[in-house]
């Protein structure tokens, strides 16, 4: 009765299901795993991080990662240019952040953010950096891109005022190597309101986590389907089989069963014809 499953349309059916299913199963499984990796950052990037005693060197943290973003870094120099970041919101209220470059030891600045203030972006309202040596210390962060939330990407800013904070859009702007990260400080002074850290981009349980646990689902709905159809497909066949050995399906019609047309009656019917069409004497 099984013999079906060897006709050529049933080996087509099985390497389909053979190829597809593990196909499936696949995809799954990856999905799950970036959902889970996603879960995982987000968990790391959450812990709790060194308290403000046992900020590490600067460079000792770079590049910046998910264990290193928001751990204190120090670095020691001068206060060099001093920039505004306009609209940017604090517990929703917009304001600006006071950005100044510190030329570190090293030769190369790294962007540090002294604090923020509400209103409008006005240089007249920032305090001056300290002037002469300093060590700062301030939660190290990753730099910002255009796709960063809430940072002004579209440019046309007044002079003095930067629109993200990253490597990428001082290069222009400050004559000297730049670290590719920033600094938060998180006791700022001169009344300036301190920046908490951002946890590092793709590491919350946002929309494309959950896009990646929908995709599981629906890979794994999909193996199912393919094995259903070919279920559904095998029991028909099955039943098909069953049904004409019973002798439960109508039989074919058999035309060379039918009785020969009678021979004299043609013959009468030709002649009948024949007489019909002779013209009238």
């Amino acid at each position: 009765m099984h013999r079906f499953l060897l006709t050529p349309r049933w080996w087509g059916i099985n390497v389909f299901v053979a190829l597809a299913v593990p196909l499936c199963l696949f995809m799954g499984t990856w999905q799950l795993g970036r959902f889970e990796d996603r879960v995982a950052t987000h968990r790391e990037a959450a812990s709790e991080r060194p308290a403000a005693g046992a900020a590490a060197p600067l460079e000792s943290l770079l590049p910046v990662d998910t264990k290193t973003s928001g751990r204190l870094a120090s670095a020691s120099g001068e206060y060099a240019e001093q920039l505004l970041v306009p609209d940017r919101q604090l517990d929703g209220k917009s304001g600006f952040y006071v950005l100044t470059l510190l030329r570190t030891d090293s030769g190369k600045a790294v962007p540090v953010v002294r604090g923020w203030l509400p209103g409008a972006a006005d240089a007249a309202r920032a305090p001056a950096a300290p002037t002469g040596r300093v060590e700062v210390t301030g939660a190290l962060q990753s730099s910002e891109n255009s796709t960063t939330k809430g940072v002004h990407a579209e440019g046309g800013l007044p002079a003095g005022q930067l629109g993200v904070i990253g490597a990428a859009s001082l290069v222009n702007l400050v004559p000297y190597e730049l670290y590719d990260a920033w600094l938060t400080v998180q006791t700022p002074a001169d009344g300036l309101t301190p920046v908490p850290a951002q946890a590092p981009s793709n590491t919350g349980l946002d929309l494309k986590a959950f896009q990646n646990l929908g995709y599981t689902g629906e890979w794994f709905v999909f193996a199912a389907f393919v094995l259903f159809m070919w279920f559904r497909l095998y029991r028909r066949d099955v039943e098909t089989l069953r049904d004409a050995e019973a002798g439960l399906l109508p039989e074919p019609a058999d035309r060379s069963a039918e009785p020969a047309p009678d021979a004299s009656a043609a013959a009468t019917a030709s002649a009948a014809a024949t007489a019909s069409a002779r013209p009238a004497e």
